[in-house]
């Protein structure tokens, strides 16, 4: 078999051509997953305030847990920022003991809270002359705000063109080839970013497309002969 050689001039062709090739099969799986799936309606939320307040809460939990939670608040008729930034810590825990370690989601939605208040005045629209990545980098000033609950945040609930990834994102890129083995999050973030059209809608619905194949098929344990997937070159 003869050799092939790589001409330094030839790299940037051959760069074109795998992420062309990559932008098809990002868009393959998208096609597939809307198809068997249909639109999420992805992130639940009544206010851009009420999907902040969610994707804290979230960590390490169900949205089950999260919703019995949010639904404790809006009841006592707390969910502003300012109510919930002037409400006593203590109080705050009991109302959300349904989304796990309440203890700690009250100490991170109060650093939240905080930082919104001193650097924003507790007002969302203060965010709009912000650039996204500036954001991001303050909200991960914020103790207790990892990756993906800051991007979470910047795409549902303030309509940034940021793709949020989290582990059932990593396990479909994984077993489908579509990332390098020990991607870090940044890296998986920028597969997608980088080769799909930035549109907030797009990042959207992806995402939410994502979770529902690594809930129901792409598990630990995947149901691999009932994924919408399954047609397509992947390793378990």
């Amino acid at each position: 078999m003869a050799n092939l050689t790589v001409y330094p001039e030839h790299v940037e062709g051959y760069a074109c051509i795998i992420a062309s090739m990559l932008s098809e099969q990002l868009k393959e799986i998208y096609d597939l997953l809307f198809e068997r799936f249909g639109p999420q309606d992805w992130w639940p939320g009544d206010t851009p305030f009420e999907v902040i307040v969610g994707a804290i809460l979230t960590q390490n939990t169900n949205w089950t847990n999260v919703e019995k939670a949010i639904t404790n608040i809006k009841n006592a008729d707390l969910l502003t920022p300012e109510k919930l930034h002037q409400l006593d810590i203590t109080k705050l825990a009991a109302l959300i003991r349904p989304a796990g370690y309440f203890n700690i989601k009250a100490k991170r939605l109060k650093n939240f809270l905080d930082w919104f208040f001193e650097n924003f005045s507790g007002k969302l629209e203060n965010f709009e002359n912000v650039r996204t990545s500036e954001l991001r980098e303050q909200l991960l000033s914020v103790k207790g705000i990892g990756p993906e609950t800051a991007d979470s945040i910047l795409l549902y609930a303030l309509n940034r063109p940021v793709f949020v990834v989290d582990a059932y994102t990593a396990r479909v890129c994984s077993r489908h080839h579509l990332i390098d083995e020990g991607a870090d999050y940044h890296q998986i973030q920028e597969t997608f970013e980088s080769n799909l059209p930035s549109d907030i809608s797009l990042f959207n619905e992806y995402h939410a497309l994502l979770v529902h194949l690594g809930k129901d098929f792409c598990k630990p344990r995947p149901k691999c002969e009932e994924c919408p997937l399954n047609k397509l070159p992947h390793t378990v």
